[in-house]
């Protein structure tokens, strides 16, 4: 894998998830979820770690830990939109590049964080870079949970969806064969690469149909024409935590304090 140039990474934490109020700072083995998260990002060797937030309960627990906070509107309607914010009040230049890790994914793996940025710096006519790994279970291939992409053969996403795509006519494969299914199907890992410049863009684009449909905003990048590099991730990606079940999951694997 390429070696990642500079980059920054800025955490969107937004106190009001709908299913899980207080989310990034809901206890997990005696520290707050969005601290995890912030390690995290510190260990993949990011030259600058920023909390973008709306809320001063937040911004109040980051900074106890020593973490960089950046206040934004409580306005925005999707992560991305926040970071853009927070790029703007840092001072970031067009050419930078900033790595977005939700503030839900307390055990993302540092390198995965490393290899977005690697992969967009390696991609210089992508607008924007992401990861994604196999599916090998019935269960994610069939919940609305779990966000599908399908890429076209130099690895640009042609879509993300909760449904199942592509849809195979002939019916669902066996689970036993799934993980050797061709083409395969992948899950998307909500991690991504930007550079400022297409961020200032991107804010200044209406929310599209697909977007608030799947509710899934990377549509609004292809909706618009941009262009959008997926690579396999490098390590296993757990998944994030947006429900109090998924939260008390987590605890039972970390052990609590």
């Amino acid at each position: 894998m390429t070696a990642a140039p500079d980059y920054t990474v800025i955490i969107p934490a937004r106190y009001g998830a709908s299913r899980l109020p207080g989310k990034p700072l809901a206890d997990l083995a005696g520290k707050p979820i969005v601290q995890w998260v912030h390690e995290r990002a510190l260990a993949s060797g990011a030259a600058r770690v920023v909390i973008a937030t709306d809320d001063a309960r937040i911004e109040t627990a980051a900074r106890a830990f020593g973490a960089e906070v950046v206040m934004t509107s409580p306005e925005h309607r999707s992560g991305t939109d926040r970071i853009a914010e927070a790029a703007r009040r840092l001072g970031l230049p067009d050419e930078a590049l900033v790595v977005n890790v939700q503030g839900d994914e307390p055990l993302l793996p540092p390198p995965l964080i490393r290899q977005v940025a690697a992969d967009l710096a390696a991609h210089p006519a992508a607008d924007m870079a992401t990861l994604s790994q196999r599916i090998v279970t019935l269960s994610d291939l069939a919940s609305p949970h779990v966000v599908k992409v399908v890429c076209d053969r130099d690895g640009y996403a042609l879509y993300f969806s909760r449904s199942l795509v592509p849809h195979p006519r002939d019916g669902m494969p066996e689970a036993e064969h799934l993980a050797d299914a061709k083409p395969g199907w992948q899950r998307h890992i909500g991690i991504y690469a930007y550079r400022v410049g297409f961020l200032r863009a991107f804010v200044h684009w209406p929310p599209a149909g697909i977007e608030t449909t799947e509710m899934l905003e990377q549509l609004r990048a292809l909706w618009n024409g941009a262009t959008v590099h997926v690579a396999e991730a490098c390590a296993p990606a757990p998944v994030g935590v947006d429900t109090p079940e998924d939260l008390e999951r987590l605890r039972e694997a970390v052990g609590r304090p």
